[in-house]
């Protein structure tokens, strides 16, 4: 199983749009990954399956 989850992925399954997804991260408002300004004013955002399906509430936190 892939550890990393696309923004759009992530939006469809929290049932928000992309953009909330992406504002979310880079506001550290989304406990699901991380959002690393590049330096071309640009982002990267890295989305953890495990902390998305543990947000969700699929999946126990240890």
């Amino acid at each position: 199983m892939n550890k990393n989850v696309k923004v759009a992925e992530a939006a469809q399954i929290l049932g928000k749009s992309q953009q909330f997804v992406r504002i979310g991260l880079q506001r550290q408002l989304l406990p699901i990954g991380t959002a690393v300004p590049t330096s071309e004013g640009r982002w990267t955002y890295h989305i953890s399956r495990k902390k998305l399906e543990e947000y969700i509430g699929e999946v126990e936190s240890a």
